[in-house]
């Protein structure tokens, strides 16, 4: 499963035969869009995320016979 939650859609293969530098550049690719976007869209990300959460610890039911 990816970090998303998500268990199908696009396969995600990194080649066997990228160098180091490649497997860098695409890090550095990564990196820099994921601070581009939490720059453009921090607080509502956050505010979504903070949802989301909630609304699975609530999904999920307890289990009271079970110690914390």
């Amino acid at each position: 499963m990816l970090p998303s939650g998500r268990r199908r859609g696009l396969a995600f293969l990194v080649p066997d035969d990228w160098t180091p530098e490649q497997a860098l550049a695409v890090f550095e690719l990564l990196d820099d869009l994921l601070a581009v976007i939490t720059d453009a869209y921090g607080d509502q990300l956050t505010d979504i995320l903070r949802k989301r959460r909630s609304q699975e610890q609530t999904a999920t039911p307890a289990n009271y016979d079970d110690p914390p």
